[in-house]
């Protein structure tokens, strides 16, 4: 039987997919998340949110976190977030990298909060800077990795963060298994440790799911 190990721990209905494929799944947490304290203003004109866990963050705050005017985010479950608790994202992007030229092509004379984590990657804030485009980092949460050693090998492995792919790879071996990534930034990650990668047709758990069920069943 083909087996699979996923870096995020998935929902009961995530997990019915490779059931019914007839794939083994072995899931664990590659990373911990955990909130901080930090401050914003009552009133945040644009905000840029580059993952869900810095919208959750922002929102646990206070009340005042519907307090933002336009929001430019990356990926649809993060924009799912914002648009639960009231907060229309003006744009969503696959990726910073994409968002970040968005903003210097269509918003350069605009001020920005960006919310995000601690451990976050440098393309936005790099290419912001480029441009001359004024904003304010705010770490809303830490990233901790959760490494574990597996001893079985696996036909593929799923990775939703390049976090956790570093995760993965400080006790085991990528080498000749094929990484199925949630987006093209996890996939630079990932090509650091093996060329055998895969990537969702969209940023959300479930299309790495059906990439992953897909690839197994076209190598049978």
């Amino acid at each position: 039987m083909p087996s699979i190990l996923s870096t995020k721990n998935l929902y009961a209905e995530q997990q019915k997919a490779f059931r019914e494929a007839g794939i083994a799944l072995l899931e664990y947490n590659a990373i911990k998340i955990k909130s901080v304290a930090f401050e914003m203003p009552e009133t945040v004109e644009n905000a840029i949110f580059t993952s869900k866990n810095a919208v959750k963050a922002v929102i646990n705050h206070s009340a005042t976190a519907k307090e933002i005017n336009n929001c430019f985010c990356v990926g649809t479950k993060t924009a799912k977030i914002l648009e639960k608790n009231g907060l229309k994202p003006l744009k969503i992007s696959e990726n910073a990298t994409d968002l970040a030229h968005f903003i210097a092509k269509y918003h350069s004379e605009k001020s920005f909060y960006f919310f995000c984590g601690d451990n976050r990657r440098g393309e936005l804030p790099e290419i912001l800077k480029a441009k001359i485009i004024q904003f304010k980092e705010v770490i809303t949460y830490k990233t901790t990795l959760n490494t574990k050693q597996f001893d079985q090998d696996f036909d593929a492995v799923l990775f939703f963060s390049p976090s956790g792919i570093q995760s993965f790879v400080k006790t085991n071996d990528l080498g000749q298994k094929t990484a199925i990534c949630i987006g093209k930034t996890t996939a630079a990650e990932a090509r650091k440790y093996t060329g055998n990668i895969a990537i969702a047709d969209t940023t959300t758990v479930e299309s790495v799911i059906e990439k992953a069920v897909e690839l197994i069943e076209n190598t049978d």
